[in-house]
């Protein structure tokens, strides 16, 4: 039994963390630079943030190696150092888990190449899974429990990962990302993912980063008919992202993730979590709502109401995809 199925055994849900990116950037991070070089440079900064996710009630906790690809790596002149820097992120992960009062969950995170596949770009299957067999066999040695594929936008990325994060033998999670119309930004819905991911290895699957929690709700909910006996991840961002004084601020409060996080519950998602904008502080009031208010049964209606759909101007049923102020919402790299 793996710890995930261990953990479930006397808990209701696992609680993951929230954002790396955003709470690296609050102690220096500077826009642009690489999360993954940090872990080298500034190994306590990144074992602090683990240790502030436990304490706020994560029991899972991502390492910061979300662009640790050859590929991603190669942005930066730092290509050659995959097994260093991935080996090193599940480390810090590691020695923040082992040190806890409880069991805690380290799950190797492994995100996107950035490369578009053959025909739109110069990607191929087997390059792929070469890149990710390379950074998945680096977080195996530095300890981690279970690999973490998440942010993927297309089925052959997504399966490129799988295959080499299942040639580790551990447990594999997955996630795809949706925008407001229930897409991937190549196009996939969440139920395409969900028939692929029932049919697979995986031990658990879902949706992380997008827009919001309104929208990545209504993405899971879709997963309707491919949940038996899979466990579903939900990991959203923290609402939505605004300009202010030179900084990007995330709109989302504990008590918006708060009722993101009970319904969520209440949708059958077994691990909960944070994407872009998450911090402590809304991890804890997650897992506070979660154990103290009861069950109740998940509509839409209910979801919307809680999560302020309409006040957001957007339009699912329309498959809209502008905010209310008629602009459309950009792309952004996991934070």
């Amino acid at each position: 039994m793996n710890k995930i199925d261990q953990i479930l055994l006397k808990n209701e849900v696992i609680f993951a963390d929230g954002a790396t990116g955003t709470n690296l950037f609050e102690k220096g991070l500077e826009t642009g630079y690489p999360p993954e070089l940090w872990n080298v440079e500034h190994p306590k900064q990144i074992k602090s943030v683990h240790c502030e996710f436990i304490k706020a009630g994560s029991d899972m906790i991502l390492t910061n190696s979300f662009g640790g690809t050859s590929f991603r790596l190669k942005l930066h002149q730092s290509e050659n150092r995959v097994a260093e820097l991935n080996s090193t992120a599940a480390q810090l992960a590691r020695q923040a888990a082992d040190e806890a009062d409880k069991p805690v969950i380290v799950a190797g995170s492994v995100g996107p190449t950035g490369e578009l596949f053959s025909p739109l770009g110069a990607l191929n299957h087997e390059m792929a899974v070469a890149a990710f067999k390379e950074q998945c066999m680096a977080l195996q040695e530095g300890g981690v429990d279970t690999i973490w594929i998440e942010t993927m936008s297309s089925i052959e990325e997504f399966q490129s990962a799988l295959e080499a994060a299942l040639m580790t033998g551990l447990p594999v999670c997955a996630t795809m990302t949706f925008d407001t119309s229930a897409r991937s930004m190549m196009g996939v819905k969440p139920e395409q993912f969900a028939k692929i991911a029932y049919s697979s290895d995986l031990s658990c699957y879902g949706a992380n980063c997008g827009v919001g929690p309104a929208e990545l709700i209504h993405s899971i909910s879709h997963f309707d008919g491919y949940t038996e006996g899979k466990l579903i991840i939900a990991k959203s961002n923290c609402g939505i992202p605004t300009y202010d004084n030179g900084q990007i601020r995330y709109k989302g409060t504990p008590e918006l993730m708060a009722d993101y996080a009970v319904l969520a519950r209440d949708l059958g998602v077994k691990i909960i979590g944070g994407c872009c904008g998450t911090s402590p502080i809304h991890i804890k009031a997650m897992a506070q709502a979660v154990q103290n208010r009861p069950k109740e049964a998940f509509t839409q209606e209910r979801a919307d109401h809680l999560l302020g759909l309409a006040r957001e101007g957007v339009n699912l049923k329309n498959n809209s995809q502008e905010t209310a102020t008629g602009r459309t919402r950009p792309k952004r790299r996991r934070n």
